[in-house]
């Protein structure tokens, strides 16, 4: 027998469905929203509605915004001759927390993944190349994750853009600061070794 009145069941239920929150989370949230004064409440609720209602992708870089174009591409400071391409903004929000990148970014909003029926087409490469008839691109990055679906389409990305008068690279992998190398899985450390510097 469930113990809550089916509103509060309700919410646990639907509070539990977000990532990174299991069962007992979204009962502490859901506990703590009952005992919560009445307007951080309905601030809550209406920001809510405005995220759903307002937040819509850069027309640009499909990066997530509230204007047509998003802060980052409006920015004149930025370089516009380099593009940082990412699979996600939650990469680009990274990336731009580290404070080392000042070009501008494309989100291709996932990943090839042809055995979960995702190719080229469901993702954000054709906009991609449309940015070259538009700017003048001399630089593109690749920062897709070190996984085989990242890989995959930083594969199939170098391989489209070896035609294009445009310098490609890719963002480096290798030990973590702070990290142990004799922990370190062997593809990190092969990663590690083949972008080496000279010191």
């Amino acid at each position: 027998m469930n113990p809550y009145p089916p509103i509060l069941s309700n919410l646990i239920r639907k509070l539990s469905r977000l990532p990174g929150l299991g069962e007992k989370s979204a009962t502490r949230i859901a506990m703590y929203l009952l005992k919560a004064p009445g307007s951080e409440t309905e601030a809550l609720a209406e920001n809510i509605r405005q995220l759903r209602n307002n937040i819509r992708t850069c027309s640009i870089c499909f990066h997530f915004t509230d204007e047509p174009v998003c802060a980052i591409c409006s920015d004149p400071a930025r370089d516009i001759g380099q593009i940082c391409v990412v699979e996600s903004t939650a990469d680009l929000l990274a990336i731009e927390q580290s404070g080392a990148f000042k070009g501008r970014y494309h989100v291709l909003q996932g990943v090839l993944a042809p055995l979960d029926g995702i190719g080229p087409e469901q993702i954000r490469l054709k906009e991609l190349f449309a940015r070259f008839e538009s700017e003048k691109i001399s630089e593109i990055i690749i920062a897709t994750n070190p996984s085989s679906e990242g890989e995959a389409t930083a594969h199939y990305l170098l391989q489209i853009l070896k035609d294009h008068p445009v310098r490609v690279t890719r963002i480096a992998y290798g030990i973590p600061m702070g990290g142990d190398l004799k922990y370190t899985d062997r593809i990190t450390v092969e990663r590690a070794l083949k972008g080496r510097q000279l010191f």
